[in-house]
């Protein structure tokens, strides 16, 4: 029986809902008048607080989704963009991953990292290592990580997984510092993540992979992460540990994209209707050539046309929810995805363990292929030759706005009188320390222009001021 209250996988996760919404769905997909009744439902609108978006239900967003007449699906697309422009404005968040360790004890078939792969060189990194990784990645101009780690109670227990968050944070190098770690291990105990908090996380990251509890577990054969319930239910004991700010994906391509979009949003409709407060993020990955891994093998690709639809649904149903796209996808995908809702990126990734010191890119210890492979030099000037602001801001995570805090701000339309100065302020840190003259020229440029865009004159006059002490040398200015 469905119920988004409930803290039991399989009724906050109910196939037969699920199966419901998308005959539901699929009935209602050429009825124009509801699909525009609901377009226009979703639209934001300004209000003397800020703006507002209603968002959509799992049933109303698989309708949209399930539209295949070309002139609403570009109105779909037109409204998500609305509403990205309308809630983060036009910046775009950089992270990068970093990974720790590919040991791991689980037989996930679209991972090379399954323990039966035996080929894969296996490496650990040491906090040694560590340091040596972060100071290479400060020295590319990052300022937030995502951690990975495969799943090995001996390998990668939690003691290393915070010993190593404790090393990230403590490295200083040059004017590089790593102000915010989020985290993307395998589903824990409240007890773990409680010591996750304490150690000062960003967000914890866990893909679910698929919600179609039976390709679930013929998708994970043994090792804890066969344990459907137990993974599936890993967010609410994240935010029973005190991790305000959790972040959902599913591997799109492992199963009927359309089944994954409606038990995705559930998951999040689950997560409001429990803690107050939906994911920070959702990720977007497809499955993608690894090691041993073949996506040919798996029958649910999808083409780049149905990955955008997909993620300007998810855009319009959960509006102010940030989300991911990473190097997977190659630079025409990552693209098209900025224009219909996509807020964060990652930028000069390497997907092997210790890849960062290394002069040219190693593939021994790739979890997937990388197929945006510029510098992050050349991801920043392309996104402000698109007309995004590249922005490295942690500020939020360190001033206490998480979880609903951060939500009732993006709600108000408030968070661009503190996300719009502080991209410009960590751009210009970037373009100081870390840019090409050409790169610096440019975003010199776009922040005198952008300066004009922070709608309080009080706080542009102290971001201005702000910016000319970071060209005399301080640094981590924030509002």
């Amino acid at each position: 029986m469905y119920n988004p209250k409930s803290l039991k996988a399989e009724e906050f996760i109910d196939d037969g809902e699920i199966r419901e919404t998308l005959s539901y769905a699929e009935a209602n997909k050429d009825n124009y008048e509801l699909i525009d009744s609901i377009l226009e439902k979703a639209r934001p609108t300004k209000t003397a607080d800020g703006w507002h978006c209603s968002g959509l239900t799992h049933r109303e967003a698989s309708v949209l989704l399930a539209c295949e007449e070309p002139s609403r699906i570009e109105r779909m697309y037109e409204v998500a963009e609305e509403i990205k422009l309308a809630f983060y404005g036009n910046r775009i968040v950089i992270f990068v991953p970093l990974y720790l360790s590919n040991y791991c004890i689980n037989g996930c078939l679209y991972c090379p990292y399954h323990v039966e792969n035996s080929h894969i060189a296996r490496k650990k990194l040491t906090q040694d290592e560590i340091r040596a990784e972060v100071m290479a990645l400060q020295d590319m101009g990052h300022k937030r990580l995502a951690i990975e780690a495969g799943e090995d109670p001996e390998n990668n227990p939690i003691e290393y997984i915070l010993e190593s968050i404790k090393t990230i944070y403590g490295v200083h190098h040059k004017n590089g510092d790593i102000r915010r770690v989020n985290v993307n291990i395998a589903a824990t105990t409240v007890e773990n993540y409680k010591k996750l908090a304490d150690a000062g996380i960003g967000t914890y990251i866990l893909f679910q992979e698929t919600y179609n509890k039976k390709g679930y577990e013929e998708l994970h054969p043994y090792g804890p992460k066969h344990d459907y319930a137990y993974h599936t239910e890993a967010m609410d004991r994240a935010m029973k540990g005190g991790i305000d700010d959790v972040g959902l994906g599913v591997l799109f391509g492992l199963e009927g994209y359309k089944y994954e979009f409606a038990g995705l949003l559930m998951h999040a409709e689950h997560l409001e209707a429990v803690h107050g407060v939906g994911p920070h993020t959702i990720s977007v990955p497809r499955v993608k050539h690894a090691d041993d891994i073949d996506p040919d093998a798996f029958d649910n690709s999808i083409s780049d046309e149905i990955f955008t639809k997909i993620a300007a649904c998810i855009r319009i149903a959960v509006p102010y929810t940030g989300m991911i796209i990473s190097t997977r996808e190659n630079e025409k995908v990552r693209a098209r995805m900025l224009q219909v809702g996509i807020s964060q990126i990652s930028g000069g990734s390497r997907t092997s363990v210790g890849g960062y010191t290394e002069e040219e890119r190693p593939h021994d210890t790739e979890q997937f292929d990388v197929s945006d492979q510029r510098t992050l030099d050349e991801v920043i000037k392309w996104l402000m030759e698109s007309g995004h602001i590249p922005s490295f801001c942690t500020a939020c995570y360190r001033a206490g706005r998480t979880g609903d805090r951060f939500m009732a701000l993006c709600k108000a339309g408030q968070i661009q009188n503190c996300c719009h100065p502080n991209a410009l302020m960590t751009l210009k840190e970037y373009l100081v320390d870390y840019a090409s003259e050409e790169t610096k020229k440019m975003g010199e440029e776009m922040i005198e222009r952008e300066l004009l865009n922070i709608p309080k004159e009080n706080v542009r006059e102290t971001c201005k001021k702000y910016l000319d002490k970071i060209v005399d040398g301080e640094r981590d200015f924030r509002f």
